[in-house]
């Protein structure tokens, strides 16, 4: 009699989704301290930067709400930190990174690339399409149920 083993890989739970995005973010949140910035001073300026026009300071405040679900009052004074460390600066009713800002990003994408490699980079294709589709899902319903909670 032939025994065979079969592994199958955990099924996975929002505990799981929650202790790989802390472990991720923890990674980032290292080299983002090493060059002065938080977490979500990172994303309000990556926000700016990336945005194909400019944007005023309620655009970003709703871009990065919409990414963090955070308090407005918190992301309006992460605006203000990022203009107080001259990251961004105000044009008008715009506000526009500076040199030093898309200087910021790219030393932290550089520093930050290699290491993304080395957590991402082996993982099958196909996983990595699969994990895409569950998280775009897991996050269009927690939207929906966010937006039930705040009606």
């Amino acid at each position: 009699m032939t025994t065979t083993t079969s592994t199958t890989a955990p099924v996975a739970n929002a505990r799981d989704l929650a202790l790989a995005h802390y472990a991720a973010r923890g990674v980032l949140e290292h080299v983002l301290a090493r060059h002065g910035l938080t977490f979500q001073q990172q994303v309000a300026l990556r926000a700016a930067i990336t945005a194909d026009t400019p944007q005023t300071s309620d655009d970003l405040v709703t871009q990065v709400q919409s990414s963090l679900k955070a308090d407005p009052a918190h992301i309006r004074a992460t605006l203000d930190e990022l203009l107080a460390k001259r990251l961004l600066v105000v044009n008008g009713a715009h506000l526009h990174p500076t040199d030093a800002g898309r200087a910021l990003m790219a030393a932290v994408g550089a520093e930050t690339a290699p290491i993304s490699t080395r957590i991402w980079g082996d993982i099958p294709a196909e996983d990595l399409a699969a994990a895409g589709r569950v998280l775009a899902l897991v996050a269009e319903r927690a939207n929906a149920e966010l937006a039930a909670l705040s009606a």
